[in-house]
């Protein structure tokens, strides 16, 4: 299933994905501090759709001129996220391309997997969090309404093999629910 926004494409991931994934997967700037060492190639890239994007409500994120993966968006669903065992409760996880930085990009596809999560998937509350010193992704959370829950100072990172100070936030329906009716009549998801 896809899903659009005024600017953007959420689809499935595909096989043929793999080199754009790679181009932007390989930039150190943008996987290590999402808490992921940088694409070393096509083949691992490959691998990482197979075997990571594979969840049910994984997309990539792609622009409507094109149609060319730029990014990743996902609803983490239980059993595939540590924030919550409930199965009315989810995670979202993402990360965009550098070159795609700044343009509120983001904030635009979360908006709609938002939705997604309260309105088709019937979510009571969708977490989120970022890594210490991670201010875009901690600034997307912002701009979505995500609240404050908790800080942990000592998060396992596995892939880079460290640890780190890790901020969560969470949303619940009626927050959501709340955003929604304040927002202006016209805006755009």
């Amino acid at each position: 299933m896809n899903l659009y926004t005024e600017r953007l494409i959420l689809r499935p991931w595909r096989e043929d994905d793999a080199a754009n994934l790679y181009e932007y997967a390989k930039d150190p700037k943008v996987g290590l501090i999402a808490g992921w060492p940088p694409h070393q190639s096509i083949e691992e890239s490959g691998e990482v759709i197979r075997n990571v994007f594979n969840g049910k409500e994984c997309y990539a994120l792609c622009l409507k001129t094109d149609e060319q993966a730029i990014g990743c968006i996902e609803l983490k669903l239980q059993g595939h996220t540590d924030m919550s065992d409930r199965a009315d409760e989810c995670e979202l996880g993402y990360w965009l391309g550098h070159p795609f930085w700044g343009r509120g990009l983001m904030s635009e596809a979360a908006r709609e997997l938002l939705r997604h999560g309260f309105e088709d998937l019937k979510m009571r509350a969708i977490w989120c969090g970022y890594y210490e010193g991670n201010e875009r992704s901690k600034r997307v959370q912002e701009k979505l309404g995500f609240q404050y829950h908790h800080t942990c100072e000592q998060v396992p990172v596995p892939l880079l093999q460290e640890e780190r100070i890790g901020h969560t936030n969470v949303m619940d329906r009626k927050q959501w629910q709340h955003i929604q009716a304040m927002r202006p009549q016209g805006e755009c998801k």
